[in-house]
Formats: structure tokens, sequence, C-alpha cells
């Protein structure tokens, strides 16, 4: 037997149009609310928790609920086209509110305005600004009026003769702007409740069917093929992160000139991919068919969906017991190092390193690619704990060296850290969810696949806060040193598991 290759790909669009929406949800919706609405870091990252807060009670739900959905178009499509028109049009009408609230700041939305700038600085002078650095400074003791006026966003560096971001208005005209946002939010709160709303309504959307489009690889794949119809799931998800990676990098998403520009164009774009996607799905797939026919070929080759291995349950010895506890905390470790830079990190390369997000994250996922493919060979080999003990020595080296790096230094060499975190974290996730599924029977790989997700998803909801918090409190600076610390705990937590590798050899299936 064989995969079929066109038909996963095809399965495959539904994932797709998922890690398109996360991509350009995650890049511009911190930016949007700090710069737009002038909410703190901290604030921040709790509305940035609530899509893993609302995936922890709503993912399981909707995953039940569409193996009991009988239609004939599927048990799973349903879900996807009625969640993905809700979102695509969700995202849309979440650039209509935000253009709402550039109307409310609209007098110091123009970036270089001078007029801007002095009513900023005639609101803002006696205000006490937090800057990127964690400093506080208080206009008046910094600058005159005419001379707040005269900053401007970009200047050319003396040193090198580079355009660069002037660090006078990532110091002070940013947290000013940012303060004179939360007073007029504060002032008007509507467009806040309105974005607010509308964002649950899409979040919401999203959960309904992130669960289906994930089981129905599974429902039209046969066993042994899973694992290889998996990867070309997940190069699918790439492929779309990346599409839109690069559609920020043709918008500048990530520029310091453009944190206030209007998103309707570019969300436009996004729900045209969305529901782009779904026209290839809909057009293409043929879900109770192919669902019948995977059906038909476990019979044929010997292969019981509810054979002997599914229908009965083991329990753990306390040494197994031990590795599973140490191998959820471990995720728990790496996602919350690992989620913390991919929530702040549009904000923090803005900031700190006046570099454009998009290029360096593009890397990374590149590397991740590339790396998916050789991480299983290479656990095949010396086994999965070993393979991902490197890929977390990789991840919080290259966490650890990120910290140091500030603007004007070398992009060369975040790209090659982004690069390198790429690589580690695609090694990682390659094999950690094997390892928790692997100590289980098969009546209970749905509870432990909730193991792992409940581990990953907590995470996911509590890091964001507490970054957000810590990059309050001590500057953005701190972002790095966090991720890195994480890192190095997940390693000795993961190094204290005993079980979890393949307990027997890889059965070799024959290919027809």
């Amino acid at each position: 037997m064989k995969l079929n290759y066109k038909r996963t790909i095809l399965v495959g669009f539904a994932f797709f149009l998922i890690s398109a929406f996360w991509q350009a949800y995650d890049a511009t919706i911190p930016v949007i609310l700090t710069n737009k609405f002038g909410m703190s870091q901290t604030w921040s990252g709790v509305i940035m928790a609530l899509d893993n807060i609302l995936a922890v009670f709503m993912l399981p739900l909707f995953g039940a609920l569409s193996d009991k959905c009988l239609t004939r178009f599927g048990k799973r499509t349903p879900f996807i086209t009625i969640g993905t028109i809700i979102a695509a049009a969700a995202i849309l009408c979440l650039s209509f509110v935000d253009n709402a609230q550039l109307r409310n700041i609209s007098e110091v939305s123009v970036i270089d305005d001078p007029a801007a700038l002095e009513l900023i600085y005639d609101t803002q002078a006696d205000a006490r600004l937090l800057t990127p650095e964690g400093d506080t400074v208080v206009l008046r003791e910094s600058f005159t009026r005419e001379e707040f006026a005269a900053i401007r966003c970009k200047i050319t560096d003396p040193k090198t003769g580079k355009t660069i971001t002037n660090p006078d208005y990532t110091n002070y005209v940013a947290p000013a702007r940012q303060a004179y946002a939360a007073n007029k939010t504060a002032g008007n709160a509507l467009p806040l409740i309105a974005f607010i709303a509308i964002l649950l309504v899409l979040l919401i959307a999203m959960s309904t069917f992130r669960s289906p489009a994930v089981a129905l690889m599974p429902d039209v794949t046969i066993k042994p093929l899973r694992s290889k119809a998996n990867a070309v799931i997940n190069l699918m998800g790439t492929a779309g992160g990346i599409l839109v990676l690069v559609l920020g990098m043709v918008f500048s998403t990530s520029a310091v000139q453009n944190a206030m520009m209007s998103y309707t164009v570019y969300y436009g774009i996004i729900a045209a991919i969305m529901l782009g996607a779904l026209a290839i799905f809909l057009c293409t797939v043929r879900e109770p068919k192919w669902a019948a026919e995977m059906a038909a070929d476990s019979v044929k080759y010997g292969i019981e969906e509810a054979s002997s291995d599914t229908s009965g349950k083991r329990s753990l010895s306390a040494s197994e017991k031990r590795s599973l506890i140490c191998i959820l905390l471990s995720i728990v470790l790496w996602y919350f190092g690992y989620n913390a830079v991919t929530s702040k990190y549009a904000v923090y390369a803005g900031n700190i390193l006046d570099k454009d997000y998009n290029t360096t994250v593009l890397l990374a996922q590149v590397a991740a690619i590339i790396a998916y493919l050789p991480a299983g060979i290479v656990a095949s080999r010396i086994g999965r704990r070993k393979t991902i003990l490197g890929g977390v020595v990789m991840l919080a080296t290259a966490f650890g060296c990120a910290a140091i790096m500030r603007a004007g230094s070398p992009t060369w060499v975040m790209n090659i850290l982004f690069a390198l975190a790429g690589i580690a974290w695609a090694t990682i996730n390659v094999n950690s969810f094997p390892m928790v599924v692997e100590m289980c029977s098969g009546a209970d790989i749905g509870k432990y696949t909730g193991f792992y997700y409940t581990a990953s998803m907590s995470a996911q909801i509590v890091t964001p806060m507490i970054s957000g918090f810590l990059m309050d409190r001590f500057g953005m600076t701190i972002l790095f040193p966090y991720a890195a610390i994480f890192a190095a705990l997940a390693f000795v937590t993961m190094f204290l598991v005993r079980h979890g590798d393949s307990s027997v050899p890889v059965r070799q299936i024959s290919e027809e």
C-alpha cells in the first residue's frame, strides 16, 4: 500500500487555511491592541491568550460533536465549511472596527506629522511613559514642545549612513502616542468593545473546526500511513503560514512607520485566501467516499480499526507514570519559552531590533520544513528522547544568543538564530506527541492526546500574560532570556524521561 499524496494534500487545504489565519492573527492583533487602543503588553497578552483558553474547552467539544455528525457531506466537512465562512467574514469586520478606532485617534495617526506630535506633547507632557527598554520617562523632562515635534521616525545613522528607526521615536513618541490612544479609548470605548466582541466570534468560529479539520486526515488514511500523511498535513500548514508571511512583507506590516496602517486590504486578502482554500477543499475532497475506502482498505490489508489493541486498557507502571509526567511538564516548559517569542516577536522586532520580523520568521518556517523528515529519521536511529533533547539544546541556544541582539546587530545573525530555532522546534514537535501516546493502549489514545493538548494549550494561555507582564515591568529585552530559561528547564525534565521511545522495531510495510 502507498500513501495517496494528492488526496492528502487536498485534505491538507483545511489545515492550510487554519495556519494562514493564525499567522496573520498573531502578527497583527498585538500591534493593533497596543498601538491603536493603547493597551499594555500585559493586557494585550491576556487578549492573545483567549484563543488558547477557548481551545482547551472547545477543541475537545467540537471534535466529539463532529464524530457524531452524520451528513451526506461527511462528519468533518460541515464544520470546516461553516467555521471558515464565519471566520473569513469576522476578520474582515474586524478591519472595519480597526478603522473606526483609527478615526477615533485620527489627529495623531499620521506618522511624522508635527501637529500630531504637538498634540501628543500637550496631552502627555507630564505622563510617566514606559519605553521598550523598560525605562520610565517624562516628556517635559527630556524635550521641549518644539524639540518633540521635530522627532522623526526614520533618521540616517551617522556611523553607517543607513536609514534606521530614531531611538527618540521608539523611546518617546511611540509610548506617548500609545498613552494618548489609551486615553482616547477610555473616553470612547465603543470601538474596543466592538473589536473584542468580533474577536470572540472569530475565535469561536476557528475553534469549531480546528479539531474536525485535524481529525479528517486519519478518517481517510489507513493506520500505517498516517505518520507520512501527518507530515504532509504539517507541510500544508507551514505553506499557509509562509504565504501570509510573504504577504506581510509585501504590505510591510511590521514596519514602524506602518504602526497606524489600515488593515482592510490586508485582512481582505487573508479572507480571500481562506475562502479560496475552502473552495479547493470542497471541490476536490470527497470525505464520505474516501472514509469508506479507508475502511475497506483496513479490511483488505487485515487492519482492524477496532481490533484487540484498541479494546483493552492497561495501567502504567510507577516508572511510566513518572516519565509521562516529565514529558507533559517538558511540553509545558518548551511551549512557555517558544510561544512567548512567537506571540511577542512582532512588537519586539520593531521596537528593540528595528528589523522586519516577517523575513526572520519566514526563515524559521523554511528551516522547520526542511527539518521535518530528517528529525523523524534521526529519531528512528537514536531514539525520540535523545532527538528531543538535542532539539531543546538548539532551542535554548538560539534564544540565549538572541537575547544579546539589539538594533544595529547584524541581521544575518538573527536570521541564523531563528533558523536554528525552527529546526529545533520541528525536531521537538515531530517526536513529542508520539512519546505521549506510545505509553498508552489503543483504547486510551484519545485520552492521552487530550493530555498532550491540555499541556500545550495551558502553557500557551499563561505564557503571553506572564511574558507581557515581565516586559511591562522590566522592558521588552526580557523576552529572549525568559524563553531561554524555560527551554533550559525543559531539558532537565526531558532528561528524566525513561519511557516513550518505540518499544518495538518499526514494522516494514511493503508498498504496492
